[in-house]
């Protein structure tokens, strides 16, 4: 054994695409979740926190269910002379 530790990479233990993060500064990580969050709120994602149906506060007529692409409801258009 020649004495020389072999220095472990991040590649070795997650991979090349985490090795990538792993070598980022905070700062970069932060800028780059960041980016992150903005393009799921441009994709329709929503910060709106799910309810707790367990809280005694949780109101279930108040309590309306989020919509899968983030969206509000339909709306209903009139048919007819307007």
């Amino acid at each position: 054994m020649s004495g020389e530790t072999e220095r472990l990479r991040p590649e070795d233990v997650v991979g090349e695409e985490w090795a990538e993060w792993y070598r980022m500064t905070p700062a970069e990580r932060f800028a780059e979740s960041s980016k992150l969050w903005e393009t799921y709120l441009v994709l329709g994602g929503s910060l709106e926190p799910e309810p707790d149906s367990e809280s005694p506060f949780f109101d279930p007529e108040e309590w309306r269910a989020n919509f899968a692409d983030g969206r509000p409801g339909v709306r209903i258009l009139r048919r007819g002379g307007v």
